[in-house]
This record gives C-alpha cells, sequence and structure tokens, in this order.
C-alpha cells in the first residue's frame, strides 16, 4: 500500500508543479466565460448596415412603404421583448440588479441591424433596369467615399402578375440579412394586399399581424405551485452543465494517465518501476494520482465558478446552491464521476502500456473518441426530453452513463433508473479494472506495438 500512495503521490506531483499544467487547467473558465461572451460583443459590434430602397416603376407603388413599415413594426417588437426580459429578470433577482444585467446583454441583441437612408439623387435619376444597377453598383463599391457608400441597394418592382420582387444589391456577397429582412417584408405585403382584395378591412389585417398571445407556462412540479421560472429551468441547466463538465474532467484525467504512462515506457522508468513494485501497484497509485490532480481541476474549476456567480450575479447564487444541495445533483456528480473516471482511467492506462509514441495510441484511440462523441450529441437532447426512449436506452450504456445520468439527474428519473445504471456502471468499471489490469501488465513488460490483436491477446494471456 504504500508503494501505491508513493506513485499516486510521485504521479500527482509531476503535473502539480509544473506551470503549463496550472495554465491549462485556469484556460478552461477564460476560454468558457468568452465562449459566452464572445457571441453578445460579435452581435452588439455589428455595423449598422446602411440600406436604400428604389421602386423601379409606377407598378412598384407603395412597396418601398411597406418596407419601411415592416422595419418599424420589427423594432418595435424587438423593443417589447427586451421590456419583457428584463422585468423578468428583473422579478426573478429581486431589484433592479437583473434589468440592468438583462439590459447590458440585450442591448447588442435587439438593435437595429439595418437602417433605411435617402437614396442618392444619380440613383434615382438612372433609368430602371441595367443603368440604375450600374450605379448602384459604384455605390457598393470602393469607388466613392467611405461615407457615401452603401451596404445594400434594394430594387423593388412587381411581376406580370402584380406580384412583389426585389433585387438586391449588397456590398458583401456573403451578407444576406437584407435579403432575409425584404423577403419578410414583401410576404407580409403581399399577404396584406391579398386580404385587402377579398373584402377584409385593412385594419383587421393589421391588428392580426401585430397581435401577439400572452402565453403562460404553468406546472405543478414547479416552485411556486403554478407558474414556470427561471427556478424551474436552472436544474436542467446545471445537469447539461454537469454532464459536459464531467466529460472534460474524465477525458482530461484519462488522457494525462494515457501520455504519462506511454512517456515513461518510451523512457524505459516504468521498467525501472517494475523492479520495485508490481503492476497493480503501479496501475492502481497512477489511477489514484491523476485522480487527485482532477480532483485538484475540479476544486479550482469549482471555486472560480462560484466566486463568478457571487461577485457578478449574487441574486442566482442562493438559487444555484439550493440545486445543488437540495436537490442532490452533487451526490450524483460525484458518484458518476468516480464510475466514469474509473472506466476511462484505467483503459487509458493499459493503452499507454503498449505504445511508445503518440502515433502509437491512435490506432485505438481514434474509435473511442468518436464513441465519446456520442454522449455530447445525445445529452442536448437529454435536457429536452430526458424520457424519450433513445436517451434511456443508451442511459444504460455504461460509457455513456456517466454524462447522459448527470444530465438527465434534475428530470428526477425513475429510481430504478438511476439504481441501475449505477450499479451497472460500477460493475462495468469493476470488469475494466480487471481487463486493463491483465492488459497494462502484458503491455509494460513486452516491446509488442499497439494493435487490436496484441491488445485482446495481451487480455487473454494476463501477462
Amino acid at each position: 500500500m504504500s508503494r501505491t500512495l508513493l506513485i499516486a503521490r510521485r504521479e500527482f506531483a509531476a503535473y502539480a508543479k509544473t506551470v503549463g499544467f496550472w495554465l491549462s487547467l485556469l484556460a478552461f473558465p477564460v476560454f468558457a466565460l468568452l465562449g459566452g461572451a464572445i457571441p453578445i460583443l460579435m452581435a452588439s459590434n455589428q455595423p449598422v448596415r446602411q440600406v436604400v430602397v428604389v421602386e423601379e416603376g409606377p407598378r412598384a407603388s407603395g412597396l418601398a412603404a411597406a418596407v419601411q413599415a415592416s422595419l418599424r413594426e420589427d423594432e418595435a417588437r424587438r423593443a417589447r421583448q427586451r421590456q419583457l426580459a428584463e422585468a423578468k429578470i428583473q422579478e426573478a433577482a429581486g431589484g433592479t440588479a437583473g434589468g440592468n444585467v438583462a439590459r447590458g446583454a440585450l442591448s447588442g441583441l435587439d438593435g437595429p441591424r439595418m437602417t433605411l437612408v435617402a437614396a442618392p439623387a444619380d440613383l434615382m435619376a438612372a433609368e430602371p433596369g441595367e443603368p440604375r444597377e450600374a450605379v448602384a453598383r459604384q455605390y457598393l463599391g470602393d469607388e466613392v467615399a467611405k461615407a457615401d457608400r452603401l451596404d445594400a441597394v434594394v430594387l423593388l418592382d412587381r411581376d406580370a402578375n402584380g406580384q412583389p420582387t426585389a433585387r438586391v444589391w449588397s456590398r458583401k456577397a456573403t451578407d444576406t440579412a437584407v435579403e432575409r429582412f425584404v423577403r419578410t417584408a414583401l410576404k407580409e405585403e403581399h399577404r396584406r394586399v391579398a386580404f385587402e382584395r377579398a373584402g377584409i378591412d385593412p385594419a383587421v389585417v393589421t391588428a392580426t399581424a401585430a397581435f401577439e398571445p400572452d402565453v403562460t407556462t404553468l406546472s405543478p412540479r414547479s416552485a411556486s405551485g403554478g407558474e414556470v421560472s427561471f427556478r424551474d429551468k436552472l436544474p436542467g441547466i446545471i445537469g447539461l452543465a454537469s454532464g459536459f463538465l464531467l466529460w472534460s474532467l474524465i477525458i482530461t484525467g484519462a488522457s494525462i494517465l494515457l501520455n504519462s504512462v506511454m512517456e515513461e515506457k518510451s523512457n524505459k522508468i516504468l521498467e525501472v518501476l517494475l523492479s520495485s513494485a508490481s503492476a497493480t501497484e503501479i496501475l492502481t497509485g497512477k489511477v489514484l494520482g491523476v485522480a487527485l490532480l482532477t480532483l485538484t481541476v475540479l476544486l479550482v474549476w469549482g471555486g472560480i465558478g462560484a466566486f463568478g456567480l457571487i461577485a457578478g450575479m449574487p441574486q442566482y447564487a442562493p438559487m444555484v446552491g439550493e440545486v445543488l444541495i437540495d436537490s442532490g445533483l452533487i451526490g450524483y456528480f460525484l458518484a458518476y464521476a468516480v464510475g466514469g473516471y474509473l472506466m476511462y482511467a484505467v483503459l487509458f492506462a493499459a493503452i499507454g502500456a503498449f505504445c511508445e509514441t503518440p502515433r502509437d495510441a491512435q490506432t485505438l484511440m481514434g474509435p473511442i473518441m468518436m464513441v465519446l462523441v456520442v454522449p455530447l450529441l445525445v445529452m442536448q437532447m437529454a435536457i429536452r426530453t430526458p424520457d424519450a426512449p433513445l436517451v434511456q436506452i443508451m442511459s444504460w450504456v455504461p460509457f455513456f452513463t456517466p454524462f447522459l445520468m448527470s444530465a438527465r439527474a434534475p428530470s428526477e428519473p425513475p429510481m430504478i433508473e438511476i439504481v441501475g445504471t449505477m450499479a451497472g456502471m460500477f460493475a462495468f468499471a469493476l470488469l475494466m479494472v480487471w481487463i486493463a489490469g491483465r492488459a497494462f501488465r502484458a503491455g509494460a513488460l513486452s516491446d509488442v506495438k499497439l494493435s487490436w490483436k496484441a491488445f485482446a491477446g495481451a487480455i487473454g494471456r494476463g501477462r
């Protein structure tokens, strides 16, 4: 036992004392924060497109006004959505802080992406068709001054049947935002005209298009026993985050173990260790040492997350703590973390015992990583429909159990599923320990190159 602990301490210190380990440990929270902030920053920093709308002749009369009206309605709708979001977050936060947070987050997302500007005189004076399009090309290019440059020119017309049409000239070939908006605006105009021709009052058409029903979601299982609030959605968010976090921790720890064993075998250090300790003691010590390393990563990430939550959004900290403790999500997370880590750690260690270079490991690591992508895809489905038959069936697959059940735990699956999947996971983990122990012993003592045949043969011989 003392030799096992010495190996575990050595394994932990070998990584914990390096600067690279702590830099990589802190990199995940930084990139996670940037991953949430960058889309908001990108949206808030998008330039407002300068768009000119021109009617191509008398038969296009009214289409420009329809596009302008559609833009005004769109801006009004986004303003209402922003106010509603601010009110809901402020109510959940119990003060103005939540509203200020919502306003800051939504300020860049709900602003207009385009504004209609007056058409240049020479563009309006040009003959419809190719002459006008030639002038439009100039204003979309770099030939004119930057202050006069346009982002899009929309040429409106009607076809022989009186249906609205448009040719959208855009400065950037990949920018389709104006085209999508104009398409929607013309569809609404066509519908309005069709209804009017059918004898429907225009005021009724306008009121019907502007109507937004007040829909409230209620559930007897909500925290208030009625309306579903953010508090009721929080467990699902935490469950999904737990599944992804667990995936990252397990794969990180198992990969560290793989590289450690592979490096020591190539440097003949593994042979020296085998002269003073058994293969079982070495494998146990390494798994335990990297487990402590993984626990360190979890504690640091958890500490950073807790500090950021308390400092940045203190109104949500009590809710998160209540969900984690009262719902037992911490217990589920730790139990599935132990079983999942044990399965993958011993498997990766056994593979590393057959490898001397990273290229050697790719023979088996490629298929394994492809399998590990599956729970990442299914977890997103599990948060929306945790009781879907596919999700339930895949939760019983031991390799997927830790991640999927962590994501499903907040939905309170039947106790038989929790007990059954956890028992199956630990039983399979013990089987993996036995199989990986035999493979590790054989691989550490041989110079056989890694292959499926060699790996299977080592398990069968056990030496």
